[in-house]
């Protein structure tokens, strides 16, 4: 009998388990497992948060039913198939309807955003601008709560540490009494409010603008303004400058020397360059330094840029969301569309993978192959161009790629 009796509750236990999974599937054991991680994990933040100076009761409030959100995680795993192109990203962002809207908000709200350029320097079209790309003036700022998208986010190990610092920022921002945890809402990766601060932009830049004790980028159109005015304003912007504007190349022109890394002052590129502005006239004459921007290659428009575009990058790095900010804030201002925008074939994350692997054969250094466009890449590009005879652009095509394919 000693023997026989754990051999039966052996047997027992393994047909529990067996009806048990038959009954709730492969995954849910996965699901029970993973959500008692999550639960281990969270018990040793709030400890982390505690030990930090966040209030008890602030980190109970916040965290109350909160469990892993798959959508998110499916967010961050998604990659674009397709790379953004200039002509596809304006058309959608800088829109006629679009314009004529951020125009009427602009002449509503010009009292406020007079107060806040006079203490800020940031001229009021900017500002409209920002708020429309950022949220379609307040239309869509996420329906994620903030602790429950930064706790999924925190607790992945990809790139948890980011996120766990950004998770106890949010929870600041909670303790400080700036929002309620269940109107924190914003996007799948915590960009919060009308101008999608993350939560430590928020810390640092959020101002209470109307006075209330509270910074509220969510509700307030002062605190919002304000606290967009402050954050461009810290990281450099100059009142007194535009972004840049779109020019004129001659032929003939060296595509060598259109590059961020490359800064001229603004006579040099009108009387050693021969650029003008867009509509044919002369360039300004002002004391500014500016870069040449292709963002279609050179069958596209070309852009000066300045220190101000500089600054749009430091809130988004890219180069596309900066000139559309700067293209629509003209448009507030009453500037043409512009001339045109050429028809462009979207190209692959993985063509683009595969061009940086072939070029790094070829002894142009691209870098890792990870299917981004940056300054590495167009600069290996450009050298690649240059040696075949074709326009050193450094804007990546098909037909580049079928180049380096037949070589």
């Amino acid at each position: 009998m000693s023997s026989f009796m754990p051999r039966l509750i052996s047997v027992i236990s393994a047909l529990s388990l067996g009806m048990l999974m038959a009954v709730l599937g492969p995954g849910s054991l996965k699901a029970q497992q993973g959500d008692a991680d999550f639960q281990s994990w969270l018990a040793a933040f709030k400890q982390e948060a505690a030990a930090k100076g966040i209030r008890a009761d602030t980190i109970e409030t916040a965290f109350a039913g909160v469990t892993p959100i798959a959508r998110v995680l499916e967010k961050d795993r998604s990659q674009r198939e397709f790379t953004l192109t200039f002509s596809g990203y304006m058309r959608s962002s800088v829109t006629e309807s679009r314009v004529e809207r951020a125009q009427r908000l602009l002449q509503e709200h010009r009292g406020l955003l007079e107060r806040v350029q006079a203490k800020y320097g940031v001229q009021p079209r900017f500002l409209v601008s920002f708020w429309g790309l950022e949220s379609n003036f307040g239309d869509y700022t996420g329906g994620f709560s903030v602790i429950g998208a930064l706790a999924t986010l925190a607790h992945d190990t990809r790139r948890g540490a980011f996120f766990r610092s950004e998770l106890l920022n949010a929870l600041q921002i909670l303790d400080e009494g700036h929002i309620a945890a269940a109107r924190m809402t914003g996007s799948w990766a915590g960009a919060m409010g009308q101008v999608q601060f993350i939560p430590s932009t928020f810390v640092n830049f959020a101002v209470d603008f109307d006075g209330d004790g509270r910074r509220d980028i969510w509700n307030s159109l002062p605190d919002i303004f304000a606290s967009a005015a402050n954050y461009l304003s810290q990281e450099g912007w100059r009142g007194d400058e535009t972004w840049g504007r779109e020019v004129l190349l001659p032929m003939g022109f060296d595509y060598g020397h259109a590059s961020l890394k490359k800064r001229k002052p603004l006579n040099a590129w009108a009387e050693v360059h021969g650029l003008k502005q867009g509509n044919g006239g002369p360039l300004p004459r002002a004391d500014l330094e500016a870069s040449l921007v292709l963002p279609a290659g050179h069958r596209g428009p070309a852009f000066l840029v300045y220190r101000n575009y500089r600054t749009i990058l430091i809130w988004n790095r890219s180069i596309l969301y900066a000139l559309a900010v700067g293209h629509l804030a003209d448009r507030i201002a009453g500037a043409p569309a512009l001339a045109s925008l050429p028809e462009e074939k979207a190209i692959s994350v993985r063509d683009i993978e595969e061009m940086q692997t072939l070029l790094n054969a070829k002894g142009y250094d691209a870098g890792e192959p990870d299917g981004l466009v940056g300054r590495r890449t167009r600069a290996a590009l450009s050298a690649y161009q240059r040696s075949v005879g074709e326009p050193a652009d450094g804007h990546p095509t098909l037909e580049i790629l079928k180049l380096l394919r037949g070589q």
